[in-house]
Formats: C-alpha cells, structure tokens, sequence
C-alpha cells in the first residue's frame, strides 16, 4: 500500500485484525498472567513485607503494556524499552526479592518498612509516565501527519570522518586499557579502565569515544552502501563499514562488556541491518528483544570473572539475592536519603549536566547517584545503579517524581511518533531511533552522571553526521530503503 507520495504506507500490516488479537491474547496471558503465577507458586512468601502485591502489580501492568507493543508491531522503541526496564526491574524482580527475603546482597540492611512506600513511589512514578504519554497522544493532531516525509539526510562524508575519528579513539582506548583485559572478563576490563582513569565521568566518556563514534557512523555507512551510485563507492564504504564493525565488537563484546552496553550495540546493529523495516520485522525484533532480557541477560553473567559460571538457578531464582537487580533497593535508599532530609534540590541533577567540569576546577563536584547513596548507607561496594527514580528523588523528593515522568511520557511518545516512519523511509532519524531508545535502559537504571557523559557523546555523533538538505549523499528518503 501507497500514499500519494509512493512512499509505503507505516501502518500497512498483512497480519489481520485477527491474528493480532490472537498474538495479543496469547502474550498477556505468558507475560501478564502465566508468569506472574508461576513466580507467586514457585516463591514461597517468606513474610517480609505485602509490597510484592505492589510490584506485583507492576508486573501485571507491564506484561500488558509490552504484549500491546510488540503484537501492533510499531516501532514505539522509546515506550518498548521503558515497559521492558519496568517489567524485569521493577516487577519480576523485586517481587522476587521481596518474597524470597533475599534482596540483592549490594544493598544490605534495607528496613522492610521502607518496601511499601517504595512500591508506592514506583507506581506512582510509572502511573505519571502512562498517563501523561496516553493524553498526548489522545489531544495531538490525527496520525496523517506521519507520512510526510523526513527531511533530515546523512552526510557521507561527514560519516566517513567519524568512523576514521572512531577508529582513532578506539585504538587509543585499546591502547590505554590493553588489549587482554580489553578481550578479557568484565572484571579485568573494569579495572583496567579503572587503573587508566580513575574519575568516573571521564571513564565513561572515554570509554563512549571508543564506542559511539563507530557505531553512528556503521549506521550512516550502511545507508551509504545502499544508496551508492557505483561500484567503487560501494566497495569503499564496505570496506570502511565492516573495519569498523570489526573493531567495535572488539571493545563491544559479549565477555567483557556490561550487557547494557553490549545489548545497545547488538540493537542497534540488527536495526542498522533492516530489523525494523515493516511491521512483522518490528514483531519478531520486539519480541525477541523481551525474550533476550529474560532469558539471555541473566546467563551473560557468566563472564563477570575469569572463572565462566555455568551453573544457574532457574528462572526466578537468577533474581534472588542478584546484586544486578538492585534498582528496586535504590529507589528505597533514595526515597529514605529524603525522608532525611538530606536532599539538595537540583544539586546532583547540576553534576550530571556539567559532568564535563573536571573535579580539580570543582572539588565539589556531586558523585553519582549511586555513589551516593552508597556512601549514605555505609556500603563498602559502591558501583550501584540509580534508576530514574532515585534519581528524581535526590533532586526534589516526591514532587520531583510526579513532575519528572509527567513530562517524561509526552516528551518520548513525541520522539516515537518522529521515528516510526523513519524506520520505513530511512534518513538520519532512523540512525537516532535505532541507538537512543535502547539506550534509555542505561539511562533508567542510572546513574545519570555516567550515563549523561556517553549520552553526549552519542549526540555529538548524531549531530556530525547530521544533514539538513539532501545532497548527492543522502537522497530524497521516498527513494531510501529501510535503515
């Protein structure tokens, strides 16, 4: 199907009315109904605290929600992702670890009176975020508008710039942090990226420089090669694209990388290859997207140290006691940090803006977020996330919750409408909904400091590449393949 211009049109789908409700029906009853009971049957309540029915709760409404995005097949990847962080981190769990008693061992001593006003706090925040995002797009203009077209292009050169500029930062991380620990456990490259910078802003920003650069330019460059008008051109742009490719998943690899970051290149690369080119493709991408961090985020672990753990405890026991699913606890510290009193408005929102002031210019720089809290409670162990909420926490306690994702909902449901047909029609758009999305789920669970630092360096990229009238590189986006 066409619209006027000969552009597909995004809301075509052979699927049927029919076999969506069937899809629709068979996920919400697997994510919001058949593994909520399982984990209620299969975890005994060990008394801690009724806060599971919260969280629970969550679980149930996230379940829902993600089985509503993936079955219509709209590439809504700024909702998807903030449903799928919301149903693994704030619903599974917690619930968990609520009703097992083994909360994460990073976060030690929390007061099981604190779990319900927790909850709470969360809902509240999640509530505030669908609310806001359902009444935009209830009181916006009529969805015809989105099949006018993307005028913004990619500029080849500029793209080929970066990509050189990326292989040079590559190469000096690489030489900095050394190529075994590079290559090795997540541990040895932690601590060799520790040992060359110790500032943990400047850690992530380098580490960004390392990453981005390549990856903004791989999905220009893939552009690029589609649209070349002659052979040469596009054995070089080839060649360029797959050097690059080859050096990113050297620093971006399964072994040594968190698997946030791991997860945003991986996305990004299928969506780079043409994932999101029609409603089916967005299906099957979306859906093994919730499968891979359920069933494959866990078992990445294993490469934490030189010695590969290959034993696992089933399905919800991966969530008992795990230190990688302390975010529910955070929220709690944050949420007690200002029952304190302690909170200073706007302060550690300031440091996460200005992360680029070195601390020898500003002593008093704020730690992040996690840092934080960390120290607030006395832990020894202080590399602790801080989602979104303990985030709006510190900055302005409740009130900055409710506000914080009120404008949280309509600002990314604005972006989804943006991108959803640039997914179709390709351009620089495409380039920016295929990394920043996925991203969001570093920026959820925080903490921001770190996260603003590479944040920045993703949107310098972007921008680099970014051209506003068409030109000989980057053709009209009706004559543009899918991204």
């Amino acid at each position: 199907m066409e619209d006027q211009d000969g552009d597909r049109d995004v809301t075509e789908d052979s699927l049927g009315a029919g076999g969506r409700f069937a899809l629709l029906v068979a996920s919400v009853a697997i994510l919001a109904v058949a593994l909520p009971a399982a984990l209620v049957a299969e975890v005994p309540d060990a008394g801690r605290s009724p806060a599971w029915w919260i969280t629970g709760l969550i679980m149930v409404w996230g379940g829902a929600r993600l089985s509503a995005l993936w079955v219509t097949g709209a590439a809504t990847l700024f909702d998807f992702f903030f449903w799928l962080f919301v149903y693994i981190f704030l619903g599974i769990a917690p619930t968990v670890q609520i009703r097992s008693g083994e909360i994460s061992t990073t976060t030690p001593g929390m007061d099981p009176g604190l779990d319900m006003p927790t909850a709470l706090v969360v809902l509240l925040g999640v509530a505030c975020y669908d609310t806001s995002r359902l009444l935009w797009r209830t009181v916006r203009r009529p969805r015809a508008h989105l099949a006018a077209p993307i005028a913004t292009g990619v500029s080849v050169a500029r793209a080929i710039i970066l990509a050189g500029s990326g292989l040079l930062f590559s190469a000096y991380f690489i030489a900095q942090a050394g190529v075994g620990p590079t290559l090795g456990s997540r541990q040895a490259a932690f601590a060799a990226r520790n040992a060359a910078w110790p500032d943990p802003s400047v850690r992530a920003v380098m580490y960004a420089l390392a990453v981005y650069p390549l990856l903004v330019a791989v999905g220009a460059l893939s552009q690029a090669r589609r649209r070349a008008r002659s052979r040469s051109w596009t054995m070089s742009t080839t060649a360029t694209l797959v050097l690059a490719v080859v050096v990113l998943l050297s620093i971006v690899n399964p072994i040594s990388s968190a698997r946030y970051t791991f997860g945003t290149v991986a996305f990004a690369l299928v969506v780079f290859a043409g994932a999101l080119g029609s409603r089916h493709r967005v299906r099957l991408t979306l859906l093994g997207t919730i499968v891979a961090f359920l069933f494959v985020f866990p078992i990445a672990d294993a490469f934490r140290t030189s010695e590969v753990r290959t034993s696992r405890a089933g399905f919800f026991g991966e969530y008992r006691a795990n230190p990688d699913y302390d975010a529910f606890w955070q929220v709690s510290n944050a949420l007690s940090y200002w029952v304190d009193g302690l909170v200073e408005p706007g302060r550690q929102l300031l440091g996460s803006l200005l992360f680029w002031v070195p601390r020898s210019i500003w002593p008093a720089k704020p730690t992040d977020t996690g840092i934080l809290l960390a120290h607030y409670r006395g832990y020894t162990f202080d590399n602790l996330s801080a989602p979104l909420w303990a985030e709006l926490l510190v900055n302005g306690g409740v009130i900055a919750v409710v506000v914080g994702f009120l404008l949280l909902g309509p600002a990314l449901a604005a972006m989804d409408v943006r991108m959803e047909v640039a997914f179709i029609t390709g351009g620089w758009w495409a380039i920016l909904g295929a990394v920043i999305p996925v991203y969001t789920t570093i920026l959820l669970r925080g903490s921001l400091l770190q996260a603003t630092g590479s944040l920045a360096v993703v949107v310098a990229c972007l921008i680099a590449v970014r051209q506003s009238r068409q030109g000989s590189g980057a053709p009209a986006p009706s004559q543009s393949p899918p991204c």
